[in-house]
């Protein structure tokens, strides 16, 4: 009788073998809460629509990922709810007046080219919803038009014509669009704090933003050393560098305007496209502020805070060797070879 072998596929990994009670799934459930406020928000400001366009992104982006394994024949992850978590941001960072079939292709993009193309989570090289909506600036007029509801009656702003807001009979320039040209917004900082303006559907409440960024600090999700050193550059150049305007008043608006807040809590924050170094990490918000403020100041679009992210993604592997630790027992010569 021929002997039979058995071959058992086993996973070997280095001590201490400690269980942890935090996994991808745990760490998604938590930023899915924490954007849950943003989510609210924009339901308030923009109307029912809201729920509509994050529907059927999230579904988009869960049905792509499936998909993809299915056509490749892979496990599918989807129970992770990192597609999920995509679909939230992808929705967030859209006006509420997109297209539906424009969002399904924006999650097209960001699950299938973005994340499952390089190999699924934990290999994409840049933040799949940020690919998604840059992919998106396809349609210009569609991802540049806003629909302002909340306290005032609806309106529809334009950046890309006449960036005016109607209401009442009376005009003022949006946020971003005003700035862009060195102007203060006719618009009050409790609105833009509030989130009682035009701009894309989770991006405009500061307040329900923080709420989710505390959140996410208090259940250890994210540290501070990203967001505060994006924010915190974003301040000290508007502060520094005023365009004529009162520097406080001016950077105040800078940081309640745009997708700032959402960007440096939500996206720059990703685990799989920053930096783990604690040096890095810093070194990359600094980066991703800097860059922000150049495009904002400079660029032909009104907002830097997506292309910002996007570019410093790319530099997470050279990041990523500053304040790397030695090993354990290395000599001190080898020590300083490693700095």
């Amino acid at each position: 009788m021929a002997q039979m072998k058995y071959y058992y596929e086993l996973t070997i990994s280095s001590s201490p073998h400690v269980h942890s009670p935090v996994t991808t799934r745990t760490i998604m459930r938590d930023v899915i809460i924490a954007l849950l406020p943003a989510l609210l928000g924009g339901v308030i400001f923009f109307g029912s629509r809201v729920l509509i366009v994050t529907t059927v992104s999230v579904a988009s982006c869960v049905f792509f990922e499936w998909a993809y394994c299915k056509l490749t024949k892979r496990n599918s992850k989807t129970y992770d709810l990192s597609a999920v978590v995509t679909g939230f941001l992808l929705s967030y960072v859209c006006p509420p007046t997109i297209d539906y079939w424009m969002i399904v292709l924006g999650a097209l993009f960001a699950i299938g080219l973005v994340k499952m193309l390089f190999g699924g989570i934990g290999r994409n090289v840049v933040n799949p919803a940020l690919a998604g909506r840059a992919f998106m600036f396809s349609w210009p007029v569609a991802m540049s038009t806003w629909v302002k509801v909340g306290f005032d009656n609806a309106v529809t702003i334009q950046d890309n014509t006449a960036s005016v807001l109607a209401v009442d009979g009376a005009t003022a320039a949006t946020p971003l669009a005003a700035m862009h040209q060195g102007l203060l917004p006719d618009v009050s900082l409790l609105d833009m704090f509030l989130g009682n303006v035009g701009g894309c559907i989770g991006e405009t409440s500061v307040l329900l933003l923080l709420i989710g960024f505390a959140y996410l600090l208090w259940r250890k999700v994210i540290t501070l050393r990203i967001p505060v050193a994006y924010i915190g550059t974003v301040a000290v150049l508007t502060f520094l560098f005023p365009m004529g305007q009162p520097r406080l008043l001016w950077m105040a608006y800078q940081l309640c305007g745009g997708g700032l807040m959402l960007g440096a809590i939500f996206m720059a924050t990703d685990y799989v496209t920053s930096p783990v170094t604690a040096k890095g990490q810093i070194v990359y918000g600094i980066g991703c502020g800097l860059l922000t403020v150049l495009i904002r100041y400079f660029g032909g679009y009104n907002e830097g805070v997506s292309y910002a992210i996007l570019i410093m993604n790319f530099t997470v592997v050279l990041l990523d060797r500053i304040g790397r630790p030695t090993k354990y027992g290395a000599s001190a010569k080898r020590k300083e070879a490693a700095k």
